[in-house]
């Protein structure tokens, strides 16, 4: 499409090889690699929500899609649990990761950070650093200062060891220190200020011979190069003027919290943000996410943080294509870097044409590269130039590399879409009856007579009391009344002041009532109704966290668990008696008897433990357990746990995450179709109003067994087990809607198209599912056309163009197009 000159340029660009040092420094345009001035195009990948297994084809694919680097944070709290005990194992594997890219020929951008945000738990910082003495955290505090130059330093020489620096011939060509700061640094006052300057000279002094960046940082120090976040950075300009135009973070989606719908962002938008910031001078640009994956085990933070991390990335959770989205993006990096010399090294003019439309021209020696844009939100424009007109849709930017022929322009989405379904396990005939076993969780101890492992005269911060060893923690204490106490009454209840996290009450071993909040709110009261007896009462609330705070100033310092008060409340006719027990004596446990015995394991000496009859369902504290068969061929697996409350699941010992199901996503949602038009945030496109927030679980293959597989639940609100099911995920068509002089290519993703459901060629009309033909068409059978090119293959591309289809009846002013839906 570019010409050869073009395409041997990309070639150049994702066949790197790593054989020596590479020189890693920058110009005020472009990162310059070995003395050459390059655009990078990034996607971000984080190791821990995805399996090793999967990490090749991530990058594959990633690679195919026109990246030529990948960015990762590096996740403090997964790392260091334990204060100076380290984990770098399985999908922690950092050094692994890294040479994962490094075998793909990709370069990688290092966030060693260590604060990460996220939505990872407590922004990624161990919890442990919250109860060293007198620590303070993201502050020139020298307590804090020690364990992150610790750990930073620990990252470092990993990385130097395994020579994987570019400066040593590897991959890494970028580092980051610290992240986001800037966006919370004012309430930290002249020690904020005197933190980064610190941060800056810590890194720099650890010798690392690439740039360091930061991000977010509108006064980071020399050599520190800062950095944009955000929907758009065309309009960011560096802080120093000697520093190349730097985008880490192009938010492809948004994250999804509990209760929330699902956003989206459009692929004409994100093209369109991408397109417009190179137009603009931009030399680096990162996808956050290009694959978001998933938060196993108790990764996810926030409070209120989904398991699901899609991200609505042009790398679903599972791994598949994200199309339209993925093929979009693909053919703009293709036209991007057909354009790299001008962009990099051309001279630049920009003239505005008013109304929100410009043209911006790179100009070398061998020619002319233009950007024609149109930034007006609702009205087309055409651009008149070297004699001919042009037309450019309402937000969008056309790139023209010989500035006389547009290839690619950022509403026209000339990619199929992909429509993914999750078809029935077919390894199991009897898959709607698993056969379950089931125990409960024994709460004797604790709800029936409080007992616990420390006690203290006051309500403790769950962070201090429990060190993020579960999510559960049980705060217990007794208290002694008679009928003839002023505060007896037939009507007395119990208010507890929560940190918005989850809370269950028990009075007397007696459950008299739960709550919880969503995501943003910290506090709330909860007040139940309470019979209590003469003489000594036992009162056990146990707290579950749903992810600790990760973003914010002093983010760390926001109470989880029973911040309290905690207030028995007699009324008798016009008078209400309070009796606070927030200094009474305190009882903690920490984690529930299920988990510390490791019921979710085959190694647990109480595995045998289970009972098959009476199977109870609606039943709180439950744990269920079953088996079932690999789910035959390689598609990615979804676990559907309809009809369950809230709580964990485990597949042969691995954690898949919190689940929670019954958490019904909030109300809300438009059935129009989402106009691209216009700047993006995360309440403009969304859906799933009014269904569960997350129904379906990633499921990794390296997870599963050949053979038998066991399944493990526990159940924390009360749900029932029977409609739960395995799935594969697989495409089912693959639909198209590509506009004339283009070529659309079709694909079934490691299937083969088995027939073709409709075809028009001219003015087709509708989207997919529901296409018809318009008012013009082509002379030919479109559809037996693209029957034969298609049918039986993998994959198959269609040259939009009446030389394909034949002449058409259609006005010479309308632009054609070929509307198709193949079968899979």
């Amino acid at each position: 499409m570019y010409g050869s000159s073009a395409f041997f340029c990309f070639v150049l660009v994702l066949n790197l090889v790593f054989t020596s040092a590479i020189q890693v420094s920058h110009t005020n345009r472009a990162i310059t690699i070995d003395g050459q001035p390059r655009i990078l195009l990034s996607g971000s990948i984080h190791y821990p929500r995805s399996t090793p297994q999967m990490w090749p084809d991530l990058i594959r694919k990633s690679k195919e899609g026109g990246l030529n680097a990948i960015e990762t944070y590096v996740f403090w709290n997964a790392h260091e649990p334990i204060r100076r005990q380290y984990d770098f194992s399985a999908n922690l594997d950092l050094i692994r990761f890294l040479k994962t890219i490094q075998d793909q020929g990709l370069y990688a951008v290092l966030r060693i950070g260590p604060y990460v945000c996220a939505e990872w738990n407590y922004g990624g910082f161990p919890v442990w650093l919250h109860n060293l003495p007198g620590i303070e955290l993201r502050t020139l505090n020298s307590v804090f200062m020690n364990e992150m130059q610790n750990f930073t330093t620990l990252i470092v020489d990993m990385v130097k060891k395994e020579n994987l620096f570019a400066s040593q011939g590897g991959p890494v060509i970028l580092a980051q220190i610290e992240n986001e700061y800037g966006n919370v640094m004012t309430p930290y006052g002249e020690a904020g200020k005197a933190y980064v300057n610190w941060c800056a000279s810590m890194a720099d002094s650890l010798k690392v011979g690439v740039p360091w960046i930061m991000c977010q940082q509108a006064d980071a120090p020399e050599p520190m190069i800062n950095t944009c976040n955000g929907w758009y950075c065309d309009q960011f300009t560096p802080n120093n003027p000697n520093s190349p135009k730097m985008w880490t973070e192009n938010w492809t989606g948004w994250f999804k919290s509990w209760g929330g719908k699902d956003p989206h962002r459009t692929s004409e938008d994100l093209a369109f943000s991408v397109a417009r910031f190179y137009q603009l001078g931009g030399t680096f640009q990162n996808y956050y996410m290009y694959h978001g994956g998933t938060n196993f085990d108790r990764m996810a933070g926030g409070p209120y943080i989904t398991t699901s991390y899609d991200y609505d990335a042009p790398l679903d959770e599972y791994g598949n294509l994200n199309q339209p989205k993925y093929g979009h993006l693909k053919q703009l990096h293709d036209a991007l870097m057909s354009i790299e010399k001008p962009l990099v090294s051309g001279d630049v003019n920009t003239t505005d044409l008013g109304n929100s439309v410009s043209i911006t021209k790179y100009t070398t020696k061998e020619g002319s590269a233009c950007f024609f844009s149109n930034a007006n939100v609702t009205n087309d424009a055409t651009v008149s130039y070297n004699g001919k007109d042009f037309k450019v849709p309402a937000w969008s930017v056309s790139i023209l590399p010989d500035c006389q022929t547009e290839v690619y322009n950022t509403a026209k989405v000339n990619t199929q879409t992909s429509v993914m379904v999750k078809k029935e396990n077919k390894a199991e005939e009897e898959l709607a009856a698993l056969k379950w076993l089931w125990r409960p969780e024994n709460l004797d101890a604790t709800a029936r007579l409080g007992k616990g492992q420390v006690s203290a005269n006051m309500l403790l911060d769950q962070k201090a009391a429990a060190n993020d060893a579960s999510d559960y923690l049980w705060y217990m204490t007794s208290v002694h009344l008679e009928k003839a106490d002023r505060i007896w009454s037939n009507d007395m209840t119990l208010r507890i002041n929560g940190s918005g996290h989850v809370l269950h009450a028990f009075v007397n071993g007696e459950h008299i009532g739960s709550q919880w909040a969503s995501y943003g709110i910290f506090t709330y009261f909860m007040e139940r109704q309470v019979k209590l007896k003469p003489g000594k009462n036992i009162i056990s609330l146990l707290s579950a966290t749903v992810g600790y705070q990760n973003y914010g100033p002093f983010f760390d310092l926001i109470q989880s668990g029973i911040p309290g008060p905690v207030e028995l409340i007699g009324r008798n006719g016009d008078e209400t008696l309070i009796k606070d027990l927030s200094s009474h004596k305190w009882t903690y446990e920490i984690g529930l008897h299920g988990f510390e015995n490791r019921l979710f394991s085959s190694d647990s000496r109480f595995a045998a433990k289970w009972q098959s009859e009476n199977l109870p369902v609606n039943k709180m504290m439950t744990w269920y357990k079953t088996t079932f068969k690999a789910p035959l061929g390689t598609d990615p697996v979804a676990l559907d746990l309809q009809g369950l409350g809230k709580g964990v699941a485990w597949v042969n010992g691995h954690n898949l995450g919190r689940y929670w199901p019954s958490f019904i996503a909030e109300e809300g949602c438009s059935l129009d179709p989402c106009d691209y038009r216009g700047a993006y945030d995360n309440k403009k496109c969304v859906s799933n109003c009014g269904h569960p927030t997350q129904r379906w679980y990633h499921v990794p293959r390296s997870f599963i067994n050949d053979g038998d597989n066991t399944l493990v639940l526990f159940e924390e609100f009360g749900g029932n087990p029977s409609l739960v099911n395995f799935r594969t995920i697989g495409m089912e068509k693959a639909c198209a809607h590509a506009y004339d002089s283009h070529r659309l290519e079709l694909s079934c993703q490691g299937r083969q198209i088995s027939g073709i459901a409709f075809a028009s060629y001219g003015n087709p009309l509708g989207s997919c599912g529901s296409f018809t033909t318009g008012e013009c068409k082509s002379q030919s059978d479109a559809l037996k056309i693209v029957e034969n090119l298609c049918v039986g293959k993998e994959s198959c591309a269609i040259d939009v163009s009446e030389a394909t289809f034949g002449a058409t009846d259609c006005s010479t002013d309308l632009v054609k197009r070929l509307a198709v839906e193949a079968l899979c």
